[in-house]
């Protein structure tokens, strides 16, 4: 890289044991100048240093050269950067905080879990709509698979976010339950359930919100909490 010739004299106010103040190229020296050299320590080469009046002065192209740095013109400034400047800098940048996630154990349990309430819900509206009877001991198997899944979520989850999920999963769980013996009193009461049962059925309602929330949570990984699973 080729630099534009400096022809001023640039301060070392960091480089320098005296203080050294930055003047005009064409200020008048009042003593002879004498020429010294300008060394870093850790760093090869050298670069010569003229003292006027008592003040020492470094040409800053031998500078950047002895310090293995850049030189970038702007403007009216004159930007000299050192090796490691942006890597010290970025080191020092505080980390941004890592939101903490379900883990995959539980995610992937979470999901079966889900899959086994909805295939319980999917066999109750079925068997609504085609009026077959809806016994206990015909949803009782149901139940059961769905328990066994929510259980083993439950034992899957490590972490803070799986443990607040599980909680809204078991609540599912729960809202389940509740249709589906809501469904099997109305068969043993009048052994008949209208079709339109589902329809305008806040609580089946409850139950799709909450499935949709936490199958989302599922693929993002991230917990949040939803007013439908409580």
């Amino acid at each position: 890289m080729h630099y534009r010739r400096i022809h001023s004299l640039a301060t070392l106010a960091v480089l320098l044991a005296p203080p050294i103040a930055a003047q005009a190229q064409n200020q008048t020296a009042q003593t002879p100048p004498q020429s010294q050299t300008l060394t870093i320590a850790g760093q090869s080469g050298e670069a010569p240093v003229v003292q006027v009046n008592g003040k020492s002065y470094v040409d800053i192209e031998s500078l950047a050269r002895i310090t293995h740095g850049s030189l970038k013109f702007q403007g009216s400034q004159i930007v000299l950067a050192l090796p490691g400047a942006s890597s010290a800098s970025a080191q020092s940048a505080p980390q941004p905080l890592r939101t903490p996630q379900l883990s995959q154990a539980f995610s992937s349990a979470e999901i079966e879990a889900l899959t086994q309430i909805r295939e319980w819900r999917a066999a109750l509206v079925n068997a609504i709509e085609n009026n077959y009877p809806v016994t206990d001991s015909w949803v009782a198997r149901l139940r059961r698979s769905a328990e066994a899944k929510v259980q083993l979520a439950i034992a899957a989850a490590t972490t803070d976010p799986d443990r607040q999920t599980a909680q809204l999963l078991q609540t599912e769980l729960t809202n389940m339950q509740q249709s589906s013996d809501q469904f099997v009193a109305m068969h043993t009461k009048a052994n008949y359930i209208p079709p339109d049962s589902f329809e305008h059925n806040s609580l089946d309602d409850k139950i799709l919100a909450c499935s949709r929330a936490l199958a989302a949570m599922a693929a993002t990984k991230q917990y949040a909490d939803e007013i439908s699973c409580h």
